[in-house]
C-alpha cells in the first residue's frame, strides 16, 4: 500500500513554510509553525545548502532514490524489512548508490528530519532507523509538545546533546529550506505517494522485495 499526497496538503506545506520554537517557563520549548506571510519566501528559498544523504559506492552502476515520509507507516515497514535486505545485497556490496529524500506530510515529518539531519550524515542513517523503529510510540505521544519531547529523546538517544538537538529544531531558516527542497524533489519525480523510489531515473512504486529486486537485476544486466 502506499500513502497518496493531497493536493491541498502540498499547498498548506508551502504556506506553512517552517517552524519555530519558542521558550516556555519550564525552559523548554514548544513547535509553531509560521505563518502565511512566509509563503513566498519558502518557494523562492535557495535549496542549495541541503545535501542528499547517501549510502553505497559513489560509483555503483545502480542509483536509487526513495522518498519517504518519517509518518508513513509503510516507510516504517519497508525499513524494518526491504530496505535492510537491499542494503545488505546490494548497497553494501557496491552495485546500488541509495539516497534516502525525505517527503513532508505534516510537520511531525518535518521535526523528525531535522533530528534526523541534526548529527550530520554520519548519523543520518542511525537516527532515522531509530526513528522508524520508534514511530508508533512517539508518532502517538500526544499534542505537538509531547510528539517533539519524544524524537527529543531519540536524538539524544543517538548521541547528541540537548544544545545542539535545541539548535537544530529552532532553525526556523532550514526548515523552511527543507520544506522547500522537498517540494522541488517532488515536482521534479512526480512523487504523489510513499515510500516511492526512482531506479536509474525511473519511477517505480513500493513493491515486493523480490520484484524489485529482479527490477535492479535487470538494471545490473545493463551495464
Amino acid at each position: 500500500m502506499t500513502r497518496i499526497i493531497p493536493a491541498i496538503f502540498a499547498a498548506i506545506l508551502l504556506t506553512a513554510g517552517a517552524v519555530l520554537f519558542t521558550g516556555r517557563s519550564d525552559g523548554l520549548s514548544e513547535p509553531l509553525l509560521i505563518g502565511a506571510a512566509h509563503a513566498q519566501e519558502a518557494a523562492e528559498v535557495d535549496t542549495s545548502s541541503i545535501v542528499d544523504m547517501v549510502q553505497g559506492a559513489e560509483d555503483a552502476p545502480v542509483t536509487i532514490i526513495e522518498y519517504a515520509s518519517y509518518t508513513c507507516p509503510h516507510c516504517a515497514a519497508y525499513h524494518e524489512g526491504p530496505y535492510k535486505k537491499l542494503k545488505a545485497d546490494y548497497i553494501d556490496t557496491g552495485k546500488v548508490r541509495f539516497i534516502y529524500r525525505e517527503v513532508y506530510f505534516d510537520r511531525y515529518g518535518l521535526w523528525a528530519s531535522m533530528i534526523a539531519r541534526c548529527g550530520g550524515p554520519e548519523k543520518f542513517f542511525g537516527i532515522s532507523d531509530l526513528i522508524f523503529k520508534g514511530q508508533g510510540e512517539w508518532i502517538r505521544a500526544g499534542g505537538p509538545t509531547e510528539i517533539v519531547d519524544e524524537l527529543r529523546k531519540i536524538g539524544r538517544l543517538a548521541g547528541l546533546d540537548n544544545d545542539r538537538l535545541e539548535a537544530c529544531l529552532q532553525d526556523g531558516a532550514k526548515a523552511q529550506t527543507l520544506v522547500a527542497w522537498y517540494q522541488q524533489n517532488a515536482e521534479e519525480h512526480g512523487i504523489d505517494a510513499t515510500p516511492s523510489f526512482i531506479v536509474n531515473g525511473e519511477k517505480v512504486s513500493n513493491q515486493s522485495y523480490e520484484d524489485f529486486k529482479a527490477l535492479i537485476e535487470a538494471e545490473l544486466a545493463k551495464q
